[in-house]
C-alpha cells in the first residue's frame, strides 16, 4: 500500500525514529509522546500518488538531565530517511506526562515516611490497598521544589479490595507535592484528618444485587454490508471523502475532508481536531483549587486511547483502525481498535405530505459515525465526528467516568460549591472546556468569516408593529476583531465563504459553525488558568493559517506558569482575515455542577457543536435518496 504523506506511523517507523533519539540521548531517554510532522499544507495538497514521500517524526520525552539544568524534556525531530537527529530542549514549558512520570509518582510517594505516617493517622495500614492519582500541578509550582523541576501534586484513595472503585473512599486534606527530578516528595501538605466515607461505590456488574429484565435485544444489521469505502486510512462515504488519525495532543482527527459534488471533488476542511481542553474546578478546598488539567497538551489524551469492543463501544457494521504510540522506553504498542466506524440510521431526513393529493414524500436519514474514547485518570472523553447525508457535520463530546470527589465530615458540605453526591462524598463543580482547530479549506485556500446574528428592528414607518428582525452579517477583518462569544438570544453563528467562488444564485458558497448555548471560562481574568488557558475565555478565534500552529495553548502547557502562549500570542499579530488561508478555532464545553445520579459512575454528558452547509449546494443535496421499502410505492 503506497504512503500517503498524511499515513499514520507504523510500529517499525516508531521504534526506529525512538532508537536514533535514544543514540544521541542516552539509556535515560525516556518517551511520552510521539507524532508524525504532517508535511507542510502546500505540499499536501499538490501530492499525487507516487510522489515521494519524506517521513519525519516528532519525539517527546525527558531525559533528566545533570544537576542544576532545566528538567523541561526534549523535542527529537527524526527524519528515516537519512536517519538525521534534531534534539530541540524544551525550554517553555515542560514535556507533556508520561507512563515513567506517572509510575515515579506513585512509587515516591508511597516510599515516603511522611506520607504514610499520615495515612496511618487516618487508620490505613495497607498501603497495598491506596490507589494515588498523581495530577499536573494546575501551574502552580510549591517553594520548596527548584524552578524547572519535572512535579506532579498526588492525592490517595483507599480500596476495600483490589477490585474495589478506589473513588468512593477520598482520603481528604493530604496533597504529596512530588519532585520528580530529585525522586522525593519534597512537601507534604496536610490539612488534618476526615474520616473516610463508608459507603461503597462499586459500579461493574458483578456487584449489582440484580438487573432489569424488562429490555429487549435490539440488533442492527446491513446484511449488503455497510455504505463507505476503505483505502488504509481514507475513507468513502456518500459524498465525502477524509483521511482519519490519531494525534497525542489533538486525539481524533480528520484530514483533507471533502465532498464529491458531481464531477467535482470540492474541498471543505484541510484538518479538524481538538486543539486543546482545560478542566477548571471552581471549589476553594486546597484539594482542588490547583486542579486545572490540559487533559491534551498535559496528559496526551491521544496515547490513553481505549480499544474499543463490538457491541459494547460501538454497535452495528463497524470498520477500526488501529493505532500505534511510543511506550515509555522507545519500543512500540499498538493499540487495537482505536478509532470505530459505522453507520446509524438517523430518524426522518425530510418529509412533506401533501394534503390535496393526499401523497406523502418522506426520507430516512443516516449518518456516519467516526468515535473514539479515551481515559484521562478518574474521567472518560468520547469525541465523535458525525457526517449526515445531507452534508451536515457534528462534532460530539460525550462525557463520562468517574467525578473528583472529596471526602467531608456529617454537615460540613458546601453545595453551593461542591454539592453532595453521597454519603460523606462532595464533588466540586468544574468546567470541561475544548477548543477545536478548524482549518477550512471551503473551495480552496481564500476564505473569509462573517459573525451572523438575528437582529431586532427598531419600531419605525416600515416596521410599525415592532415584529420585524433581519439577519445581521459582520465581517471579522482582523485576529483581534475575531474573539467572539455565543449569543443564543441572538441566534447568532459564524460562516465562512470564498468570496471568488459562488453557487447558482450568484452567491457565495459558505459553511456556518453552529454552536451550542456553551460557557466560557469562568475563572477570574487575572487567575493563573485564565492566563495558561486564554483559549477558553472566548468561544471563537480566528487566525490566519500557520504551519505548526495546532495547539491552542501552546506545545507544552505542562507546567507553563506564565500563560499567554497559543492563541492568545497568535492573534496579537492581528494579521488580516479577509479572503486568506484561516484557521476557525471554537471552544465548547459544559459547566458541570455534580447530582447523585453522577455517582458512582456519570451517565454521558454531551456538549458539541455543527458545520452546516449555506449555498455550498444550490438546493437540497438529499433530493436523490431513495426511499424506504416500506415508504416505496408500486
Amino acid at each position: 500500500m503506497a504512503i500517503h504523506p498524511l499515513s499514520p506511523l507504523t510500529v517499525a517507523e516508531i521504534e526506529q525514529g525512538a532508537a536514533l533519539v535514544a543514540a544521541q540521548l542516552g539509556e535515560q531517554a525516556t518517551f511520552s509522546a510521539v507524532n508524525l510532522v504532517e508535511p507542510k499544507k502546500a505540499e499536501v495538497l499538490g501530492y499525487t500518488p507516487g510522489d515521494a514521500v519524506v517521513r519525519q517524526l516528532r519525539f517527546v520525552g525527558y531525559d533528566y538531565p545533570e544537576e542544576g539544568q532545566r528538567d523541561g524534556g526534549f523535542e527529537g525531530i527524526v527524519n528515516l530517511q537519512t536517519e538525521a537527529v534534531v534534539i530541540n530542549r524544551i525550554e517553555t514549558g515542560q514535556a507533556a506526562i508520561g507512563l515513567a512520570d506517572f509510575v515515579a509518582a506513585v512509587t515516591i510517594t508511597k516510599a515516603d515516611a511522611g506520607w504514610q505516617e499520615a495515612m496511618r493517622a487516618r487508620g490505613v495500614t495497607d498501603f497495598d490497598l491506596v490507589q494515588i492519582d498523581p495530577w499536573p500541578t494546575g501551574g502552580y509550582q510549591h517553594p520548596s521544589i527548584p524552578e524547572g523541576h519535572r512535579v506532579h501534586r498526588a492525592i490517595s484513595f483507599v480500596k476495600e479490595d483490589p477490585t474495589d472503585n478506589a473513588y468512593a473512599r477520598p482520603v481528604q486534606g493530604l496533597i504529596a507535592h512530588v519532585d520528580i527530578t530529585a525522586g522525593k516528595v519534597a512537601y507534604l501538605e496536610d490539612h488534618g484528618v476526615v474520616p473516610l466515607p463508608t459507603q461503597s461505590g462499586r459500579y461493574d456488574a458483578a456487584s449489582q444485587p440484580e438487573f432489569r429484565d424488562s429490555l429487549r435485544p435490539i440488533d442492527i444489521t446491513q446484511p449488503e454490508g455497510a455504505s463507505f469505502q476503505v483505502d488504509g486510512h481514507a475513507v468513502q462515504w456518500e459524498g465525502f471523502n477524509f483521511r482519519v488519525s490519531i494525534h497525542p495532543t489533538n486525539g481524533l482527527v480528520l484530514h483533507q475532508l471533502s465532498y464529491q459534488d458531481g464531477d467535482e471533488n470540492r474541498s471543505i476542511l484541510y484538518r479538524a481536531a481538538l486543539s486543546e481542553m482545560v478542566v477548571p474546578y471552581g471549589d476553594t478546598d486546597p484539594m482542588h483549587n490547583w486542579k486545572h488539567v490540559f487533559d491534551a497538551g498535559e496528559a496526551n489524551i491521544g496515547s490513553l486511547t481505549n480499544s474499543l469492543t463490538l457491541g459494547c463501544d460501538c454497535l452495528g457494521e463497524i470498520h477500526y483502525f488501529d493505532h500505534n504510540v511510543v511506550n515509555w522506553n522507545g519500543t512500540a504498542r499498538t493499540i487495537e481498535n482505536a478509532i470505530c466506524m459505522h453507520e446509524e440510521d438517523y430518524g426522518i431526513l425530510w418529509k412533506h405530505h401533501d394534503s390535496l393529493t393526499q401523497s406523502t414524500e418522506v426520507r430516512r436519514s443516516r449518518r456516519l459515525v467516526v468515535s473514539a474514547v479515551h481515559t484521562v485518570g478518574n474521567y472518560e472523553y468520547g469525541f465523535f465526528w458525525y457526517l449526515y447525508l445531507d452534508g451536515t457535520i457534528q462534532m460530539e463530546v460525550k462525557l463520562t467516568g468517574i467525578i473528583g470527589v472529596s471526602a467531608v465530615a456529617d454537615g460540613d458540605e458546601r453545595p453551593d460549591v461542591a454539592p453532595l453526591v453521597a454519603p460523606n462524598v462532595t464533588s466540586p463543580i468544574h468546567q470541561h472546556l475544548f477548543c477545536f482547530r478548524l482549518d477550512f479549506n471551503i473551495d480552496g485556500t481564500n476564505n473569509s468569516v462573517y459573525e451572523v446574528e438575528a437582529e431586532p428592528l427598531p419600531i419605525a414607518e416600515d416596521n410599525p408593529q415592532g415584529t420585524a428582525f433581519r439577519a445581521k452579517s459582520t465581517l471579522l477583518e482582523s485576529e483581534q476583531q475575531a474573539q467572539r462569544d455565543c449569543y443564543p438570544q441572538r441566534s447568532r453563528y459564524w460562516k465562512v465563504v470564498n468570496p471568488e467562488r459562488k453557487n447558482g444564485l450568484g452567491k457565495a458558497v459558505a459553511w456556518k459553525l453552529l454552536p451550542s448555548a456553551t460557557p466560557t471560562l469562568l475563572a477570574h481574568e487575572d487567575s493563573i488558568i485564565a492566563k495558561r488557558a486564554g483559549f477558553a475565555r472566548h468561544n471563537l478565534w480566528v487566525t490566519k493559517f500557520e504551519e505548526g500552529a495546532f495547539n491552542a495553548a501552546g506545545d507544552y502547557p505542562n507546567l507553563l506558569n506564565s500563560g499567554g502562549e497559543g492563541l492568545p500570542k497568535w492573534a496579537e499579530q492581528n494579521r488580516n482575515l479577509e479572503a486568506e488561508d484561516v484557521v476557525v478555532w471554537h471552544t465548547t464545553g459544559v459547566t458541570h455542577m455534580p447530582r447523585p445520579e453522577d455517582w458512582p459512575v456519570m451517565p454521558v454528558e454531551y456538549c458539541g457543536f455543527s458545520l452546516m452547509p449555506v449555498g455550498f449546494f444550490d438546493r437540497n443535496p438529499t433530493l436523490d435518496v431513495p426511499p424506504s421499502k416500506a415508504c416505496a410505492k408500486d
